[in-house]
């Protein structure tokens, strides 16, 4: 199968459960927003050493946000038992201080939900309030206050979407990356935690090398520099360089969508000789994104 003359190469993604909450962050100004929500997703590419996995969802409209004023959706992925400490730490160090700005909870109608006690930093001075139509608190800060939820929801969601992105050398290939990336941003449903939304190091799992244990290592057979010296190699031939595009989404038709509009968007660069996909053969995760299947 090919697009634009990019062989779509007959593989799938694995990704796995995980559990996301969404966290609307406002700001006098969109720029203030998109700035607090940049800082509050820093440190969590990845759950093999960052505490979660978070990014910016997309950009809201000041009619679509609890308060009137234009805002970010973030998502926030972790194990369930430690969500709540997640989002209490981003909001707490991240909104809370950062000017103007304020945090919602995204997921309203969410069956499971959580507290994070923020008021407590009032010190006995915070008050309840109402904004439109939810229970906030209202905390005394020096700009004047801060007002934002304290209940957050979250849900089941879907980490490790993913594809590869292949050309002759790191100019080519990232060029077709990054037009792949970019059709991604601000999909509804879905983040790409990595910076620029592009990966370099796509890793697998655990460490067999080393006497002392590894969580992940370096995907080996998508070293374009292995090819040739390992028996397992998938590089195929004339590949030099390989970017990963990896994103989490609030279900299957969310990463779906997403991996083939990035996939189409790489392609039609004509930068990319192959784009394919990375899979443990099932034992990573039960969701699997059959690339062909996408177009079908």
């Amino acid at each position: 199968m090919e697009i634009n003359g990019t062989e779509i190469l007959d593989t799938f993604a694995e990704a796995f459960p995980t559990w996301l909450s969404r966290v609307v962050i406002t700001a006098a100004t969109k720029e203030w927003a998109y700035t607090t929500a940049v800082t509050s997703t820093g440190f969590a590419t990845s759950k093999i050493f960052c505490p979660c996995e978070a990014g910016i969802e997309c950009g809201m409209l000041p009619g679509e946000t609890p308060d009137g004023r234009p805002g970010v959706s973030i998502l926030i992925c972790a194990e369930k038992k430690n969500m709540k400490s997640n989002v209490a730490a981003r909001i707490s160090q991240c909104v809370l201080p950062a000017p103007t700005a304020s945090a919602f909870d995204g997921l309203p109608d969410a069956a499971s939900r959580f507290s994070i006690r923020m008021h407590y930093f009032g010190d006995r001075y915070e008050e309840r309030c109402v904004v439109g139509g939810r229970n906030c608190w209202k905390i005394p800060v020096m700009e004047g206050d801060y007002t934002g939820e304290e209940r957050f929801g979250t849900v089941k969601g879907i980490a490790g979407g993913n594809f590869l992105v292949m050309g002759k050398d790191p100019q080519s290939a990232l060029l077709a990356a990054t037009a792949g990336a970019g059709a991604i941003r601000g999909m509804k449903g879905i983040i790409t935690s990595f910076a620029g939304g592009i990966v370099k190091s796509g890793s697998k799992v655990a460490c067999k090398n080393y006497r002392f244990p590894m969580p992940a290592s370096t995907n080996h057979m998508f070293c374009p520099s292995l090819k040739g010296r390992i028996a397992d190699s998938l590089v195929p031939d004339g590949v030099g360089s390989i970017y990963e595009i990896v994103m989490n989404g609030t279900d299957e038709a969310a990463i779906q969508k997403a991996m083939a509009a990035g996939i189409r968007a790489a392609a039609e660069t004509g930068q990319a000789s192959h784009i394919g996909a990375s899979n443990f053969d099932g034992r990573l995760g039960p969701h699997r994104f059959s690339l062909h299947d996408l177009f079908r």
